[in-house]
């Protein structure tokens, strides 16, 4: 069965610190051991161009986090408008590389739009809940 978490978080730059964290505890609470850097940059990606692009003033976004078939899917919808557009950024630009990031860390990625707002979602192929990523053992005490 699968497993579904999400929260809200305001439109504030805190919250992409916030959902990091809720992230990261809701894989250790759900014992998925593998990826967690990976998903950690991505939910930091989606929810900072959630708050700096796609959330419209005095409303939230919802980040989830859903666990099945031996993956992990991270989804931040917001209600704001448009459609974010993967880009290569300029070489002197210091933004504008984070959906490339997530693109090319996460298994897939995409954009589904709602009315009003967007999903925007990345699945990450993992060690089935419980496992230990390779190369990791887990310790006796």
């Amino acid at each position: 069965m699968p497993l579904l978490r999400q929260r809200r978080f305001p439109r504030a730059r805190r919250s992409v610190g916030a959902a990091r964290q809720f992230a990261v505890e809701t894989l250790l609470e759900w014992r998925c051991h593998d990826r967690h850097e990976d998903i950690r940059l991505c939910v930091s990606e989606l929810a900072t161009n959630a708050v700096l692009h796609g959330v419209p003033p005095g409303r939230d976004f919802l980040l989830a986090l859903t666990v099945a078939d031996a993956s992990v899917r991270i989804e931040v919808r917001d209600s704001g408008g448009g459609v974010p557009v993967v880009g290569a950024g300029a070489l002197e630009e210091c933004d504008g590389r984070g959906l490339l990031l997530v693109q090319a860390l996460a298994d897939d990625f995409d954009v589904t739009p709602h009315n009003p707002g967007k999903s925007v979602w990345a699945v990450f192929k993992t060690a089935a809940p419980g496992a230990r990523p390779a190369g990791v053992e887990e310790r006796q005490t």
